[in-house]
């Protein structure tokens, strides 16, 4: 039963109804729509097989309509209702694929022929597409049928090569010639008596003369013809097999070999003789176990290296690190090489591997990295490729080996020799300085001018100061040098150290916070070392500020804390802040975010003192969002433990 459902569109109740009758009593079922757009949106649901439409109405016209349905549903026929002037839109709707054109007013005949015409022409497609479909499943069975039969016939005309091929090396063995006399492989042939016909000459030699015994006397656990033998498993059942066997050799002994066999037919296509290939597994034995022995060797090197080991991927992934690396490092497998020690989301500048996976070459590196507990280490890094059969690299071994020792001897060497050599300046100043103040002091005496005495005495007395700190710091650098404390006024002290930075604060711009309370207590301090400390963590934070971003107001903030036998201190600003990789690394010495700005050496001699104080200091920053330091002093030093901290100091720097 084909589908006899109409659209009807048209501006006019009136007509839709009179129409819409006259098309039921034609036996169709109608569905109506007041205009093209609610046609369109009605389209789906009603699955019309023809609609009839008015060519003029407004919104959307019947020739947009037309065009719309065709473009959408093509298999829909249309009629398109006309006035007599409207016969141009007529004829171009019969352009745009339209069925017919019925002009108003409407004649019921004109109207019932029309739709004659278009369902047998609907009927006819049907019928048409139904054939083609079944011509072409007709068509897809008949090549299915072509094909499978072109592949019997292919793997018939395999099996009568395979059958030739097999009669041919049966011949071989026979006569004692030929490929099988010279494989490394134990031969023989068996008739459907199960008695062996020939053999090759390896297994012979091997086995002794074997021709004429049973299939079964060559293997060890087989006696008899009840407990069947791979050759009498193949007669039984057609089909080569494949197990593992021991045969008995000559004198006695027992050879584990791996059995092949294979059929052979004769024309008639039954089997007439069977090929026996077994692989003696006694050598192959021994070479794996060599393998096995020599793979156990690397890997106690790879393990007990005094090195660190990784081998990567193209991709930069883990695929295997040796013992040492597991223990320092948290389980890498699978993860990135700068993820797992860099704390990095992307590949590091200069990365050796990556230039090894492009060049193929070996390439050296140094870098720090953090352990899984924190600690940081000083790597020296060496990348080599890992190739295949065919010379293309699949994979880089990188081998970091630690001179975190080596490195801090030499920043320590390194520091002393900066600052002797900037101090020799400094040096040089004083000592004119002292010249100028010895000059005055002498030239008041002689002509006792008391104020002129005072004044020399003033700048003599600033100099040999200066001198002081230097020698101290010198002294310092070298570990020699041990806090020395006193009891100060904590509020006052911290007051008077945090207000040495409110020119350079308002200079920069910057809302700079003092929140310290007055009651604070005592605490013991080297205030001379202890100040200098602070001060850089607060231009640290000025330095964070500067430059600034358009529009966003800058702020740094000092607070302190009473925690009973301990004062916190924080330093926080909203600046630039630093990612992990800085954070781990800028209580190093010489390690500095600020380019040719910073020396690299403020923060290394700030957490120095602190340590020797007995203090903690830590670090929370967000790139973009800013810094806070927090340290924490206890209010009465431990000189047992300033002292084991200076001595770690000199052991590690």
């Amino acid at each position: 039963m084909y589908n006899k459902k109409l659209l009807l569109v048209d501006d006019e109740e009136g007509l839709r109804r009179f129409l819409g009758l006259t098309l039921m009593d034609l036996g169709y079922e109608v569905e109506t729509a007041e205009n093209g757009e609610q046609a369109l949106k009605a389209i789906p649901e009603v699955n019309p097989a023809i609609i009839i439409t008015d060519i003029k109405m407004p919104r959307m016209d019947g020739i947009e309509l037309l065009k719309a349905v065709k473009a959408d549903y093509p298999h829909i026929e249309i009629i398109m209702l006309t006035g007599h002037g409207d016969l141009d839109l007529a004829i171009e709707s019969l352009k745009s694929e339209a069925a017919d054109f019925i002009t108003k007013p409407i004649d019921n005949n004109v109207l019932e022929i029309s739709l004659r015409r278009i369902m047998e022409k609907i009927e006819l497609k049907a019928k048409l597409r139904e054939h083609t479909e079944n011509l072409e499943r007709l068509v897809e069975e008949k090549t299915q049928r072509i094909i499978e039969l072109e592949r019997q016939n292919a793997a018939c005309q395999v099996i009568e090569g395979l059958s030739e091929a097999l009669s041919s090396a049966a011949h071989e063995v026979e006569t004692g010639s030929g490929l099988f006399n010279e494989l490394p492989c134990l031969v023989s042939i068996h008739n459907r008596y199960l008695e062996i016909v020939a053999a090759n000459e390896l297994l012979k030699e091997r086995l002794g003369d074997v021709v004429g015994k049973n299939s079964f006397d060559i293997y060890s656990d087989r006696e008899s013809a009840g407990n069947a033998c791979p050759v009498q498993l193949t007669f039984q059942t057609g089909k080569g097999q494949r197990s593992k066997e021991t045969f008995i050799g000559e004198d006695g002994t027992e050879i584990p070999v791996t059995v092949y066999t294979a059929p052979i037919p004769n024309k008639s296509g039954d089997i007439e003789l069977v090929l026996d290939i077994s692989v003696d597994m006694t050598e192959l034995k021994r070479l794996n176990d060599e393998l096995l022995e020599t793979q156990y060797k690397f890997q106690r090197l790879f393990d007990e290296a005094p090195c660190y080991i990784s081998v990567q991927n193209p991709d930069f992934s883990i695929a295997e690190v040796n013992r040492r690396f597991k223990e320092d490092f948290s389980e890498p497998l699978g993860k990135t090489c700068f993820s797992s020690y860099k704390h990095r989301d992307r590949p590091c500048d200069q990365c050796p591997v990556q230039r090894t996976f492009k060049d193929g070459k070996t390439h050296q590196s140094e870098t720090v990295v953090t352990t899984k507990d924190g600690e940081q280490k000083n790597m020296l890094v060496w990348s080599a490729p890992i190739r295949n059969a065919y010379g293309e690299i699949k994979q880089v071994m990188e081998m970091s080996t630690d001179i975190t020792e080596i490195r801090r001897l030499q920043d320590h060497l390194t520091s002393l020799g900066f600052m002797l050599g900037s101090m020799s300046h400094g040096v040089k100043g004083m000592l004119t300085a002292l010249d100028g103040g010895i000059y005055r002091l002498e030239s008041g005496l002689r002509k006792e001018d008391p104020q002129r005495v005072s004044e020399a005495a003033a700048a003599l007395k600033n100099v040999v100061g200066r001198v002081k700190k230097m020698v101290l710091d010198i002294l310092y650098y070298a570990k020699s040098r041990e806090i020395e404390t006193e009891s100060v006024k904590a509020a006052l002290f911290l007051k008077e150290t945090a207000s040495l930075i409110v020119s350079k604060a308002a200079a920069a711009g910057i809302k700079y916070e003092i929140d310290i309370p007055d009651e604070l207590g005592e605490i013991e301090i080297d205030s001379s070392s202890m100040s200098a400390a602070i001060v850089n963590f607060l231009e640290n934070g000025v330095d964070a500020c500067d430059p600034k971003l358009p529009g966003k107001e800058y702020r740094l903030r000092v607070a302190a804390h009473d925690l009973d036998d301990k004062i916190k201190l924080t330093v926080s600003d909203n600046g630039s802040g630093m990612d992990r990789e800085t954070r781990e690394k800028i209580f190093t010495l010489f390690f500095s975010s600020k380019g040719k700005r910073g020396t690299g050496i403020g923060l290394f001699i700030s957490n120095q003192t602190i340590e020797q104080h007995g203090g903690k200091i830590s670090v929370e920053s967000e790139p973009e969002k800013g810094t806070t330091f927090t340290i924490i002093l206890p209010r009465k030093a431990d000189t047992k433990k300033n002292k084991t901290q200076t001595n770690a100091g000199c052991s590690s720097k």
